[in-house]
């Protein structure tokens, strides 16, 4: 009887041993902050240690989240010594009442699971900021830079404002002017916790400044940002490319094609050559091609027009109705038209581009 006590005792260590032996993953949290705010961009650092080199990947997966964005649930895991792996995940929370995720990750080999762990949700304070203050833009940020600003005359009551910002450890994205209607993003990008942020926005033209305040996340404090509207004089329609038409040098081409026109016509009519007659067509030819009239059309209702004709540039504006304009060129997809009443040149695409 005491021999089959024994046994059980010693088979139980055995199993305990063996169990211990085969865990390979041990999770814990690196680092995770005191305290959120709404629509903070966090970042939570997850430690894996693994006790076998025999592994090809870790995988992640969340659950039991609520009232929170994943920011990069897709992250890479980093390794930073022999056994010890790292992974950096941003969250936001979009309320009081949020929970963040549960972590679990996964040690594979060949498609199969190795071990497994998971990290309980941790528990982090919340604070509503900027509730009562009418001119908060809604970002939260460690620093933050206001690169350049323009103001332009967008039509005879408005002003068209473009802001050039950089930020750190921030949520740029959700940028917002309070009290400005007509107001978005032109371009944004990422990329190590620094953010750019090109922005456009519509005042009265008699608007002489606009301030607004973001909560500096180093300091704990609201910072106020100013930006005077100094209008300058002249349109939106100047600020991008000159019209074709009206440049020099198309100008002199224009006459150009029909000077030399005119000569060979003279040349043939004195001479009656038949190869001078052939000139004669020729240059006519020319001439006319350079002279004939743009094509016409319609921007249509929605449509953006933008500075340059690439992907990322800045937003003028958006044409509230359809618009008739005038082709001048085409490139890379994009048609620069000139408003009917000349006011306004732009790039618009190829798909925001109808016939009356």
């Amino acid at each position: 009887m005491k021999k089959a006590f024994y046994l059980i005792i010693l088979l139980n260590i055995f199993l305990s041993i063996n169990l211990f032996a085969a865990k390979n993953l041990y999770l814990s949290y690196k680092k995770i902050p005191n305290q959120v705010y709404k629509n903070q961009k966090i970042e939570i650092i997850v430690k894996a240690l693994i006790t076998t080199d025999n592994f090809d990947s870790l995988s992640t997966s969340f659950s039991n989240s609520s009232n929170v964005t994943i920011l990069n649930a897709n992250s890479t895991w980093r390794k930073v010594s022999n056994d010890t792996y790292e992974n950096s995940y941003y969250f936001k929370a979009k309320s009081s009442n949020f929970r963040l995720p549960n972590i679990n990750v996964k040690l594979q080999s060949n498609g199969s699971v190795l071990d497994e762990s998971e990290l309980s949700s941790p528990s982090i304070r919340y604070s509503d900021i900027g509730t009562g203050d009418t001119r908060f833009s809604g970002v939260m940020a460690d620093k933050f830079i206001l690169k350049a600003y323009k103001t332009k005359q967008y039509n005879n009551k408005e002003a068209l404002t473009i802001i050039d910002i950089d930020a750190q450890n921030s949520n740029l994205e959700d940028f917002k002017l309070q009290g400005i209607t007509e107001q978005g993003v032109s371009a944004i990008k990422e990329e190590d916790g620094k953010q750019n942020l090109v922005f456009y926005f519509v005042t009265p033209i008699y608007e002489k400044k606009v301030v607004f305040t973001y909560y500096n996340l180093a300091t704990r404090s609201f910072k106020d940002i100013k930006i005077p509207l100094i209008l300058q004089n002249e349109l939106v329609s100047t600020q991008t490319d000159l019209n074709p038409n009206d440049s020099t040098f198309e100008r002199y081409k224009k006459i150009f094609a029909i000077v030399v026109f005119a000569l060979f016509l003279i040349l043939f009519v004195i001479k009656r050559n038949k190869i001078l007659m052939i000139f004669t067509v020729l240059t006519f030819i020319i001439a006319l091609l350079y002279n004939l009239p743009n094509s016409k059309g319609i921007v249509k209702k929605d449509s953006y027009v933008y500075i340059l004709p690439t992907k990322n540039s800045t937003i003028f504006f958006k044409v509230d109705n359809d618009q008739k304009v005038e082709i001048l060129q085409r490139r890379n997809g994009f048609i620069k038209v000139l408003g009917q009443d000349n006011d306004f040149i732009g790039w618009i695409k190829e798909e925001s581009f109808g016939t009356n």
